[in-house]
């Protein structure tokens, strides 16, 4: 198969699905190797980028997805007529930032760490999508454990869990609680 063709199938793939698409899917579909397929999909990703198409295409993991660009994102709301996505409250973020740390965890383990109740964080979370019942603890009572979703890589402009920040030494506290300290980035002068 010509990279051009290559290019189109994948496009067109990833267009009609609107949704990710394993690397390996798209593979066996076109008859091809998987690496063939990331190193196109990675031509193409570098081709929107270099000449500031509206789309972009995303690596999740895995999978391949086309996305609107986000510097167009304010005319596409307009164009489609929908109300601004309200933000995240910092509350929201700091259970997001535990469960995709620490994940899988249950709802306690969140509240354990930040020291509050986060039912309703944990169900708004749900709602958007960025976060996931993974299963239950076989524990008694049977907690739901939490992990993050695809949507909350594509959410944070990353590819994998592996790309988050490095988290600062923790130690835990007398009554359990843990405490973060920050890391040194520098020396001290």
């Amino acid at each position: 198969m010509e990279l051009n063709n290559i290019k189109g199938a994948i496009e067109g793939i990833l267009f009609a699905s609107g949704e990710p698409v394993s690397i390996e899917r798209v593979a066996a579909v076109l008859g091809i190797d998987s690496h063939l397929v990331a190193d196109t999909a990675a031509v193409l990703r570098d081709e929107y980028e270099t000449r500031g198409a509206g789309i972009r295409l995303v690596r999740i993991e895995n999978a391949l997805q086309l996305c609107s660009a986000p510097e167009f994102a304010d005319h596409i709301r307009l164009a489609l007529e929908s109300g601004k996505q309200p933000r995240l409250t910092q509350p929201a973020l700091e259970v997001l930032a535990v469960i995709a740390y620490f994940q899988p965890v249950t709802k306690a383990y969140v509240e354990q760490v930040r020291g509050v109740d986060c039912s309703y964080t944990v169900s708004l979370l749900q709602t958007r999508g960025l976060i996931e019942s993974r299963g239950r603890l076989a524990v008694p009572g049977r907690p739901t454990l939490y992990g993050t979703t695809a949507a909350f890589l594509r959410t944070f402009g990353i590819s994998a869990l592996d790309e988050l920040p490095e988290l600062p030494a923790t130690a835990p506290r007398e009554d359990g609680q843990l405490v973060l300290e920050p890391v040194q980035t520098e020396e001290p002068i």
